[in-house]
């Protein structure tokens, strides 16, 4: 299956806030390595591509805009992106400017979505995309999450949430793919280590 050349990437929350120990323990060690490929794979395929940062509104958040962890990930540094959008809450699509209305202004369709947390942002962003009638791909190893407790006190693995969050959208909001499915589906050769 090829992505229509329209399709965009949208990076959610690669930021270096989530590098802090305050966040607990974590998944997939290769997420970082994984969102950087397919960055470089849609910017040299000339599709567009989405940054997406998050400003908590919590002072104590890593997040928080006057902190440092607000910043993007410095491998991102590499592309400059077709749209910065700043977000408080779960959805990409709740941010400003409009991402939706973006991505119809340039006829996309399709979005490819990945990112920190894959529970939390990212599957919010990609449950709205869907709703909003988007085509979208979750790539689910360009994501990683954290250990939650749940209001039983029962710790869920960072793994463990991954899987359901992998469940709960794939077929209903996405489709749930690989970094190595993706830049096939882009045309190209596999990337590195994908």
């Amino acid at each position: 299956m090829q992505l229509p050349e329209n399709t965009a990437l949208v990076v959610v929350d690669a930021q270096v806030g989530f590098d802090d120990p305050w966040w607990g323990p974590r998944d997939n060690p290769d997420c970082d390595a994984n969102i950087a490929a397919l960055a470089d794979a849609f910017v040299g395929s000339g599709r567009p591509v989405v940054y997406v940062r998050h400003e908590s509104e919590n002072p104590d958040s890593p997040l928080h805009p006057g902190r440092p962890g607000n910043a993007l990930k410095p491998y991102l540094a590499r592309h400059r992106p077709d749209l910065v959008v700043t977000k408080s809450v779960n959805s990409s699509f709740h941010g400003d400017p409009d991402l939706d209305a973006w991505l119809r202004g340039r006829d996309v369709g399709t979005i490819v979505v990945v990112g920190i947390t894959t529970n939390h942002c990212c599957e919010t962003t990609a449950r709205v995309g869907g709703n909003l009638g988007y085509d979208v791909w979750f790539a689910l190893d360009a994501t990683h999450t954290f250990d939650r407790t749940g209001p039983d006190g029962t710790t869920m693995t960072a793994e463990e949430l991954a899987r359901a969050t992998a469940t709960n959208l794939h077929g209903e909001f996405a489709t749930v793919v690989t970094s190595a499915q993706v830049v096939r589906a882009l045309g190209g050769a596999a990337i590195g280590r994908l």
